[in-house]
Formats: structure tokens, C-alpha cells, sequence
């Protein structure tokens, strides 16, 4: 089953998604914005063995699009003039004994060196806080602290001397939450509110902290384990995200995804020298993929640029891609059945391929 909700006939649009679902999604929902005005469409189920399709504004688990959101809001403080981008992050939280030479920007940018606090390879992997599996489904109600997830990121060695290497790292953004709490003296969440969320009207986005559950209307998420040689699929919609954090707990709609991108990119939250720097591309090591500030600069296979990122957590994910000047972006979000095995995982990336080219005209996920 699917459906078209703009008005406009884009079967190559709606065969995309259909064909996301048939690879073994439960459900998508696709928002594109181009020269040829909006087009919304959806295509599998809310849930499991359900017939009705993701809700087209449905309320999602964005993972680590989470982190696009932090980092504006940092570079916004940069910009008020509350802390500087080349500042030792030490300055600012001593009590956690910091590399000195680890900066504000190497935060944003992956370069601190620090292990990510779930999990890292060195080149073996070395496990952090448990987010897989039937232990993390029996204690997914669990609060974990910011500083606690930091601890425990910091009780591990460093990956890099900091500055001379790039690594994926979900600490660096739960430092740079507790960051943005200690020179505001507000929540991240007020401060999200004040700086992005109010002046963009983005009703649908949520930081929830510690709350379990999603608003209404939201599509499903689910998780399959192993259990003395049985699989268990379990419906985890509701969990606490703080095993995340910053790294990736926010909550929110194509629709918002798509305001908040295009506003940024347009250049309606940062500064044209600060916006600069967030979308220069550092190296990754990734194929065609450099990290700028929070965000992924990636190259199409035509030779443009889009600038993305995307998020993946307990069988939610978000997508959010944009040319560089706003006029086209696409936003979507999947509900799936995640497991330890990340079974989904090239299907994901199938997936956000297709949807590049279709959009974009070409590109590597």
C-alpha cells in the first residue's frame, strides 16, 4: 500500500520508497522539496502486521540528525559570543581532566580523539554502554547522566592525539551538550528551544531527556533478539534515550527536518563566516564524504554537493539531505526491526542511494 499527499504525480518518488519497503522496512515516510514544489508520500505500515501507513507528519526518533541541532546550537553560542570555536573544552569543563589541546571545534568536527561511548574499534571493538541486544531491551528504561557516559568514554584510550585524525564519536556531542549547559546556565533543551526550535516554529521536535515516550501520531519501532534459540521481537517505541544523549535522542517530523535544514543551509540560524565552517568538509576517509560541524558534505556522482546527515536508533531512523542553498532537500524517516546483527544496515544504505539519485541525481550514502 501507498499514497501520494502533495498532489503531484512522482511514481519514480513513490517506486522508491515502495521498493525500501519490499527490501524489509515496515514503513517510510519521504518529504522532498524541489523546483517542482513539495511532494509527500508513504509506503508500508505504522506497525507491524498493521494496513495503515506511517503517519506522513509522524513523530520519530532522529538518532544522530540529533547532532546537526547540537552543533548549530553551539555555533549560534559562538556567535553570541558565550565561547569561542578554538577554545580548549577544558576551559569550560575541568572537571573531566580533558586533553588540553582538545578544542570546541574537534568536538563538532570528530577530530577530539575521544571513544565513543558506544563502542569503538581499535582496530578490535571495544564495547561501551549497552544499546544492543536482550539486556539493553529488559533495561532500555534506564537513565544514564551525560557526565556518566563521558566517565565512562574517558576511562577508555583515546583514539588519536587530538587535531590529527577523524573518528566517529557520539561522546564528542555529549560534551558538547554539557557544554552548551554550563555557559548558558540552562538545559539544552531550553536552549534548544530559545535559539532553534521557537524562531523556527518547529512544533514536532522534541529533546526529551529522560522521557520514554513519543507524541502522537508515530510509527512503530521494533527489536529482535536472540532468547535460548528463540527470536524475540519486541516493540520499543517507548525506551529512554539518555544511553544516546546528545549523540542522538531528539525526536522530530519530516516536516520540521525539512525547515530546520533549509533554514540552516539558507543561512536563518548562523552567520555567512560561521555557516562557512560548519558546511568546510574535513576529511573522513569515507569515500566522497567529508564532516564538517555536524553535518556530512557529500559529493554526487555528477560532481555536486549535498550537505546531510542521518540517524539510526532502535529501529527508528531519519534522513535529511540538502543542496547547499536550501532549494532542494529530501527528509524521510523509516520504522524497522532493528537487531544486534544491524541485518538492516545495507538495505539502509541501498535505500538512501536511491533516494539521493532520485532526488539529487546520483550520489554515495
Amino acid at each position: 500500500m501507498s499514497t501520494t499527499l502533495a498532489g503531484q504525480d512522482r511514481p519514480e518518488l513513490q517506486k522508491a520508497i515502495q521498493e525500501i519497503v519490499d527490501s524489509g522496512f515496515v514503513g517510510v515516510s519521504l518529504r522532498v522539496h524541489d523546483e517542482r514544489g513539495e511532494w509527500v508520500g508513504g509506503a508500508g505500515a505504522a506497525e507491524l502486521g498493521g494496513t495503515a501507513e506511517p503517519p506522513a507528519d509522524g513523530h520519530i526518533r532522529i538518532g544522530s540528525n540529533t547532532k546537526t541541532f547540537i552543533a548549530t546550537l553551539v555555533l549560534q553560542l559562538v556567535a553570541e559570543g558565550r565561547i569561542g570555536l578554538d577554545t580548549p573544552v577544558d576551559d569550560c569543563l575541568p572537571e573531566f581532566g580533558l586533553d588540553r589541546r582538545i578544542t570546541v571545534r574537534m568536538l563538532l568536527q570528530h577530530t577530539s580523539g575521544v571513544f565513543n561511548h558506544t563502542g569503538d574499534y581499535y582496530p578490535d571493538f571495544v564495547a561501551g554502554v549497552v544499546w544492543s541486544g536482550k539486556e539493553w531491551v529488559e533495561d532500555r528504561f534506564r537513565t544514564y547522566r551525560p557526565g556518566e557516559l563521558v566517565r565512562l568514554a574517558l576511562s577508555k584510550p583515546a583514539r588519536f592525539e587530538p587535531g590529527t585524525e577523524w573518528s566517529y564519536s557520539n561522546t564528542n556531542y555529549v560534551l558538547a551538550r554539557l557544554l552548551i549547559e554550563k555557559v548558558t546556565g540552562r538545559t539544552c533543551a531550553e536552549e534548544m528551544q530559545r535559539l532553534i526550535l521557537g524562531p523556527l516554529g518547529l512544533s514536532g521536535t522534541v529533546v526529551p531527556g529522560t522521557e520514554p515516550d513519543l507524541p502522537e501520531p508515530h510509527a512503530h519501532a521494533y527489536y529482535r533478539y536472540e532468547d535460548d534459540g528463540r527470536h524475540e521481537t519486541v516493540d520499543v517505541t517507548r525506551q529512554n534515550p539518555s544511553w544516546i544523549s546528545s549523540g542522538g535522542d531528539m525526536i522530530s517530523t519530516t516536516r520540521d527536518l525539512h525547515t530546520f535544514i533549509s533554514a540552516l543551509v539558507g543561512g536563518r540560524l548562523l552567520p555567512d563566516a560561521l555557516l562557512a565552517e560548519m558546511l568546510t568538509p574535513h576529511p573522513t576517509g569515507i569515500p566522497n564524504m567529508g564532516y564538517g560541524l555536524g553535518v556530512f558534505v557529500v559529493t554526487t556522482d555528477d560532481g555536486g554537493t549535498v550537505i546531510s546527515h542521518n540517524g539510526g536508533i532502535s529501529g527508528h531512523a531519519a534522513l535529511m539531505y540538502s543542496t547547499p542553498d536550501g532549494g532542494t532537500t529530501l527528509t524521510a524517516t523509516l520504522n524497522y526491526v532493528d537487531d544486534a546483527e544491524l541485518s538492516l544496515g545495507a538495505a539502509f544504505q541501498q535505500a538512501t542511494q536511491r533516494l539521493i539519485g532520485e532526488v539529487f541525481g546520483g550520489g554515495q550514502a
